[in-house]
């Protein structure tokens, strides 16, 4: 059915920094006493928005863009902290992240060619892909992108470097709007990726949905 598929990375292939995230959300909440949960939220809601704008000309690394919105997001409660070594070991969590159960029976089971379409930056990339042994035929960075998804730039990257078009592919991803209405925008098929349950929010509408990526291999091979 599909010439290649494009396949997000962090909470897709392999576990997101979740875990990484609370911690250093404790560790700024017993600095400044403010709630975890408030400093999570405006944390993810100035991440968002940073990445947002974080394009072209005005691109920003991922490692950079978290740094400073959590820095922004502190001075947001009236303090101030030297957030670099408690956000180092999330960093850290981004180079060595556990792959999920089915990702290499997926992976061992695609015939097609696989391209990873992921914002982090290219070293984290490079380190994760070498710390699990995956090799894979194509890979495009938000780094490389310059650009951050929905934005069409990274599908774009990966579809040239894939010498193909956005009818010859699917991509699957397990962020409504990043990967479903991102892909989506550019004309291709898309695989909701619903590993915790979710659903899709009103108005997002995928091509397939899915608890587990080997459940998809029905829909992604070709016959």
């Amino acid at each position: 059915m599909y010439q290649a598929i494009l396949l997000d990375l962090y909470g897709t292939l392999v576990h997101d920094d979740e875990s990484a995230v609370k911690n250093v959300c404790v560790q700024v909440a017993d600095l400044i006493a403010v709630d975890p949960s408030a400093i999570a939220a405006e944390w993810s809601r100035r991440l968002e928005a940073s990445a947002e704008m974080a394009y072209g000309a005005d691109f920003r690394t991922l490692a950079d863009l978290t740094l400073g919105s959590l820095t922004e997001a502190v001075a947001n409660f009236g303090a101030s902290v030297e957030l670099e070594p408690i956000c180092r070991k999330q960093l850290h969590s981004w180079r060595h992240p556990p792959l999920y159960d089915d990702s290499r029976p997926f992976l061992d089971a695609v015939k097609v060619p696989v391209c990873l379409v992921s914002d982090v930056d290219q070293d984290d990339l490079t380190a994760v892909l070498r710390w699990h042994g995956i090799a894979v035929a194509a890979t495009v960075t938000s780094e490389e992108a310059r650009a951050y998804k929905p934005r069409p730039e990274p599908f774009q990257l990966a579809l040239a470097r894939l010498g193909l078009g956005p009818g010859d592919v699917i991509h699957i991803g397990n962020s409504a709007s990043s990967d479903v209405a991102g892909a989506a925008a550019l004309g291709i098929d898309t695989a909701f990726l619903d590993r915790a349950g979710d659903g899709l929010p009103s108005g997002v509408t995928a091509t397939y949905t899915a608890a587990t990526l080997t459940a998809l291999l029905p829909q992604v091979m070709p016959c």
